[in-house]
């Protein structure tokens, strides 16, 4: 067993090319078959620790699963399974986790459930307890799972920096949020955020991304931290945190500010990959460094020049989305799109993503003719009534608008706009903005003299986490609606829900009588964590 373990901790190490070259010179070794010989002949007499690491050692140096070795092995542990200790437990359940599940894996595996399922409660090792999290997955049943959170939650005041990363991993591969155990991790995370490297800080976000769990502390402590300590990442390493952050859809603004600096300073370390993230996430995040917005973009827009001759229609696509998004537009690879596009590159038949490509290419072709520097104001434009239903998250509002204004006959409600808008309510006013105009009587006016006010309701998922900061798609639409001609009134559906009738009504009047008054950046939004 000792042999075993060592030749697998000195080959653990190694590169994966130089494990295979290792690993075929002890498989040729002549004593290595007179070594597992001896192992098969013993394996019913060993002690129950050599056992378990024996069977580790094997499967991790790859000797075959169907291989008589380690088949007898898989069954002495069978039969001993019920005197292992919890240490020997978590061994086997970290050896499970790489082999196929055959007929004796499978009931070795079970066996094994029902143990760890007996054993709980008497379980008082942190690290056994996130590494049986661990290795028992996300199949196991629900009850296990909670009986897990209940042991951690028991050991929570010992738990220290290390084992909190691995907490959280546990939580991952068992696909359960504990919200408790998370707070707590996050907690002593915080505490030791400047001992994490690297690596640490990419799985505590990844972990947060896979459990959704937005605690905004947490993000934010991140964001300064790899912000204040900046200098000492890769430029590569920075793309990767603001990737991360990016699928959490939280803004880490000085970050982001900063790294546009970076990025116009030298945007010569931007290979393509690294752009079209870039790209991606400063769009997403709807972030563009104020006082240097005409810069950025020149320097982005440079660098997707460079990379035209050998960028793929996908890529290109994509690309030119992120930055109309932004509202820039890139001529010469807008050019070099509608080329492709005419010559029926872009949308392919077969093509997978056809439909998400044709929502992009319908976003570039919006963007091109409404936020070109010659596009004005249309004097009309021309609505339709999509459904006189309101959906049911809308009633309230719809009430409150009615006790607000007197009749439903004063707002219009699922409107269809030209470009495939949609807005919620629509109302029309006097050029003041201290009369709202019945919608027969609006119709008789001059255009020029009425005052479109387009009320949007928004979900969470909208808004950058923990702000009313509008993601790209909706800081798009707000910004296409106002070129058409509407004063956007844009209000997040969560926590429009969470107000009184009366304060309902009160936010509304506050909104649509005056510009000033109770503006929605300044709704806030409490992290529920």
């Amino acid at each position: 067993t000792n042999c075993l373990t060592t030749v697998w901790r000195l080959l653990k190490n190694l590169s994966e090319d130089q494990q295979r070259y290792e690993k075929q010179l002890v498989f040729e070794h002549p004593a290595f078959a007179k070594l597992c010989q001896q192992l098969l002949q013993e394996s019913r007499r060993m002690t129950r620790g050599d056992l378990v690491f024996s069977l580790h050692a094997v499967v991790n140096l790859g000797i075959p699963q169907n291989t008589l070795l380690v088949q007898t092995l898989v069954r002495v542990c069978q039969e001993k399974l019920n005197q292992f200790d919890n240490r020997c437990i978590s061994v086997l359940a970290t050896t499970l986790v790489g082999m196929e599940r055959d007929k004796n894996v499978s009931a070795l595996q079970a066996g094994l459930q029902l143990l760890v399922e007996q054993r709980i409660p008497s379980i008082r090792d942190i690290f056994i307890l996130q590494n049986l999290m661990k290795c028992m997955g996300k199949d196991i049943p629900v009850f296990l799972k909670k009986k897990l959170e209940m042991a951690v939650l028991k050991e929570i005041d010992h738990l220290t920096f290390p084992n909190a990363l691995r907490v959280v991993l546990g939580l991952v591969a068992m696909n359960y949020c504990s919200v408790p155990i998370l707070n707590a991790c996050s907690k002593k995370i915080q505490e030791n955020i400047h001992d994490a490297s690297f690596r640490q800080l990419i799985l505590i976000l990844e972990g947060s991304y896979h459990l959704q769990y937005c605690n905004i502390k947490l993000l934010s402590a991140l964001a300064d931290h790899i912000n204040s300590t900046a200098c000492l990442w890769d430029k590569r390493q920075i793309i990767l945190f603001l990737s991360a952050f990016e699928t959490l859809t939280f803004q880490p603004t000085e970050l982001m500010g900063s790294f546009a600096e970076k990025v116009m300073e030298d945007p010569e370390f931007l290979n393509l990959k690294n752009l079209l993230t870039v790209l991606r996430v400063y769009s997403r995040l709807n972030y563009v460094p104020k006082g240097q917005e005409h810069q950025f973009f020149e320097t982005l827009h440079s660098c997707l020049n460079k990379y035209l001759p050998q960028i793929s229609s996908t890529e290109l696509l994509k690309a030119v989305h992120a930055l109309s998004m932004l509202g820039y537009l890139p001529h010469r690879a807008l050019d070099e799109l509608l080329q492709k596009d005419s010559r029926g590159e872009l949308l392919l038949s077969d093509d997978l993503h056809r439909q998400q490509k044709e929502m992009m290419l319908h976003s570039v072709k919006t963007c091109m003719e409404l936020d070109s520097p010659s596009f004005t104001k249309p004097a009309f434009v021309p609505t339709e009534n999509f459904s006189s239903l309101v959906p049911l998250h809308l009633r309230k509002a719809q009430q409150a608008l009615i006790e607000l204004l007197g009749d439903e006959n004063m707002f219009l409600q699922n409107v269809q706009l030209p470009y495939k808008y949609h807005i919620d309510f629509e109302i029309r006013m006097d050029s003041d903005r201290k009369k709202v105009l019945t919608v027969t009587a609006a119709d008789d006016h001059a255009d020029s003299s009425v005052q479109r006010l387009a009320i949007l309701f928004a979900p969470p998922s909208a808004f950058c986490v923990g702000t009313t900061h509008p993601q790209g798609k909706l800081a798009m639409k707000k910004r296409h609606l106002s070129k058409l001609g509407y004063h956007v009134i844009l209000v997040p559906n969560k926590k429009f829900q969470e107000m009184t009738d009366t304060y309902a009504v009160e936010f509304f009047k506050g909104q649509i009588y005056s510009e000033n008054y109770f503006p929605s950046s300044q709704v806030t939004v409490q992290n529920s964590n």
